[in-house]
């Protein structure tokens, strides 16, 4: 087995938990969605958590890539939202990726393995604390207005985030993320 066969395997665990759920896939929804042997998923991934978390950690290095490369592309942090913000859209619009698996795992995650509610967790802090350092440095620059404190507003953002993704996922909305999602950004912008 090489290690495009486990690659394949993270792929559909991403889609089928985005699509299902944690509780909603199987080895055998992957082994037919990849088109090999439930044994071979084993030899990658033991058990369903090892391979949920390794999903959830390929998951946060995509993430933690993403917005490295907005924080040196970018350098107004407002827009940087905007970028990220915009990514979600497309994502949501093209139906690729269209939930957060973090996001939607953490709906479940009183019922999850410990070892993946970790994994959600991680995801939750890495994010908060980029949208935090990106709120503090746009306030101070002035491009950003924050009513409350860094980490509030970082709170806030990110509950409003992900809170979108849901409602627009069970209304099949996609309009109503960008929606919600730009009012959120106008809040940040100074007033002048």
């Amino acid at each position: 087995m090489n290690n495009d066969t486990a690659s394949r395997i993270r792929e559909s665990a991403h889609d089928l938990m985005a699509e299902r759920g944690y509780f909603g896939f199987s080895y055998a929804n992957i082994a037919e969605s990849v088109g090999i042997r439930k044994a071979s998923i084993h030899h990658h991934y033991p058990s369903k958590i090892d391979l949920a978390v390794a999903t959830l950690k390929e998951s946060r290095a995509s993430l933690v890539q993403a917005v490295g490369g907005l924080d040196h592309a970018e350098a107004d942090p407002l827009r940087r939202l905007k970028l990220y913000i915009h990514h979600l859209v497309e994502c949501i619009h093209n139906n690729h990726r269209p939930i957060c698996i973090a996001a939607l795992l953490s709906a479940e995650l009183p019922a999850l393995p410990d070892e993946i509610q970790v994994e959600v967790k991680q995801h939750f802090d890495f994010l908060l604390l980029w949208v935090k350092r990106t709120l503090k440095e746009g306030a101070i620059c002035g491009n950003i207005q924050l009513r409350r404190s860094a980490e509030m507003e970082a709170q806030s953002f990110v509950a409003l985030v992900h809170g979108a993704m849901l409602s627009a996922r069970a209304l099949g909305s996609p309009a109503l993320f960008h929606s919600i999602t730009e009012g959120a950004l106008n809040s940040f912008r100074s007033r002048e």
